[in-house]
């Protein structure tokens, strides 16, 4: 630790030309004091940085604040988790309990900023409560069909194979971490799923592991998703047609290809550090000690039925049909094909519908027959309560969010039109990305946040000289960050570890700060 932080005080005590630390210019510098030297920052130098104009304050700023955070954060590095998981054990309450407050708070800020009646509130969180109703079910299929097919014998040996690959509670958080942040970038619903499959069977596998920690890396692997191949904001951007002339206001005229957002240089090597940095983070976070919770394995084995010998399963013709292995191989060959066709054929892509799909048809088949599949069904449904009861509400909160006053404005455009506001060509993409996290923790939902946020923010990006690219993706970033703090996205995580939200936010909190850090800074140096 001495040796890092005094190659940080001379890296940065450099003189920007000579790269060398003669006379009194160094020696000041590397203490920060003012000298007889001309034009030398206290902290950095723009040259040094290639940033020149007159955005150069401004982020000089920014990386005076990243660098003394990152300083202090190594001295207290232990200390600010605790707190951070201390803080959420004791005041944040159940997730459908936050959900009510959230509800709250939007209809008490509505009445001010958005000038919408007491009444109008009403009928706005109560027109929108059914609005997602559609995508509740794909969530809970997605939770159902994902448990049901982890059940299955062949998988669980596979996943027990891989849980047997880290022998300390170290390599344990690094790989669950990592096999969860590429998952979720290659389809979110799939990397939630596993993630936290896979962490459970870690937890069974690898003595003195923090549990709470093990679900909380599974689950900061979902911060990647909208930067990735599932990415719901991007791949509208690359869609032609009406809609999106619509939500971009006619700024935009031609699709975007997801060579400049998916597959955008900078926006793969923001994926990478992002992945290596709460790879990183999250290792470090593990618990010393007395400290550490670990959780009993048998706790987490699932319950077997009872055993039915062929004999008694098959006396009857319904129960051969309900034995069968060949039906169940001929609706999963209907549903292969279908799939390749789909995929393949025609060219659409994988979608949520298309991963639920997928996990149906291999459950049934590595169940083998219907009437086991039934069981594995049967037994994972009830995870699926907080998702639900939960629904709902949030689909409420983002009626009152999204809805439009009489004047013709809403909460969650007046959000993002104050960032407009305080924006200029450099700062736009990072007011843009903070605008996106805010509203994000009110609608939870890549789609619903573009409708609103894409009309606002594209046409002024144009003005401002900023890529539509860009902007897309910042609000992407945005959208993805502060899913770490909410509970929203976390119930299918939770229902499988058979966890609370309070276990896993407060490391779920110190990862929210490293990721913003770093996205920020990308955004500022484009």
């Amino acid at each position: 630790m001495p040796c890092l932080l005094l190659l940080l005080v001379i890296r940065l005590g450099f003189e920007p030309k000579t790269h060398s630390l003669e006379g009194c210019c160094s020696i000041q510098l590397s203490y920060r004091t003012k000298s007889g030297c001309k034009d030398r920052n206290l902290f950095f130098n723009p040259q040094f940085f290639w940033v020149k104009g007159d955005n150069y304050s401004f982020i000089n700023t920014f990386i005076n604040t990243f660098v003394a955070v990152f300083v202090i954060s190594l001295f207290m590095f232990q200390k600010i988790i605790n707190f951070s998981v201390k803080i959420v054990r004791e005041y944040l309450p159940d997730p459908f309990v936050f959900a009510i407050l959230l509800t709250l708070l939007a209809g008490i800020c509505a009445i001010p900023v958005a000038n919408q009646t007491p009444m109008e509130v009403v009928e706005n969180w109560g027109n929108g409560v059914w609005s997602l109703l559609g995508f509740a079910m794909q969530m809970s299929l997605v939770l159902v069909c994902g448990s049901a097919l982890a059940a299955a014998p062949m998988l669980k040996r596979a996943l027990r194979k891989i849980a047997g690959l880290p022998s300390t509670p170290s390599a344990a958080i690094t790989t669950v971490t990592l096999i969860s942040s590429i998952a979720c970038w290659v389809n979110w619903g799939f990397g939630l799923i596993v993630g936290a499959v896979l962490a459970k069977e870690i937890a069974k596998a690898v003595r003195g592991v923090d549990y709470r920690l093990l679900i909380a890396s599974a689950y900061s692997g979902f911060v990647v998703w909208h930067a990735g191949l599932s990415a719901s904001i991007p791949l509208a951007m690359a869609t032609e047609g009406a809609s999106l002339l619509e939500v971009s206001r006619g700024t935009i005229q031609h699709a975007i290809p997801i060579s400049q957002t998916i597959f955008a240089t900078y926006n793969l090597i923001l994926v990478f550090i992002v992945i290596a940095a709460i790879t990183i983070v999250n290792t470090l976070m593990h618990p010393k000690g007395s400290a550490v919770i670990s959780v009993d394995p048998r706790l987490l084995e699932e319950r077997e039925e009872e055993r039915v010998s062929n004999r008694e399963e098959r006396t009857t013709f319904a129960d051969k049909l309900n034995a069968s292995r060949v039906l169940a191989l001929v609706m999963v060959a209907i549903g292969a094909i279908y799939i390749f066709s789909a995929l393949v054929v025609k060219g659409k892509s994988l979608d949520l519908n298309t991963v639920i799909f997928i996990f149906l048809l291999l459950g049934l088949l590595l169940h083998g027959t219907p009437v086991k599949y039934v069981r594995a069904i049967g037994q994972s449904a009830s995870s699926s309560a907080g998702i639900i009861l939960q629904f709902p509400f949030y689909a409420g909160i983002m009626g009152i969010m999204t809805a439009t006053s009489q004047s013709g404005i809403s909460l969650a455009g007046e959000i993002s039109q104050g960032c407009v506001l305080l924006a200029n060509h450099s700062t736009f993409p990072i007011l843009s990305f903070l605008s996106a996290g805010i509203v994000n923790v009110f609608v939870p939902s890549g789609g619903g946040q573009w409708a609103v946020q894409g009309p606002i923010m594209l046409p002024a990006g144009v003005e401002l000289g900023v890529q539509p690219a860009i902007t897309g993706m910042a609000i992407a970033w945005g959208d993805a960050w502060t899913n770490l703090i909410q509970p929203f996205w976390a119930l299918p995580a939770l229902a499988i570890a058979k966890l609370d939200a309070r276990d896993i936010m407060g490391y779920c909190i110190i990862d929210l700060v490293v990721v913003g850090l770093i996205v920020c800074g990308t955004f500022l140096l484009l």
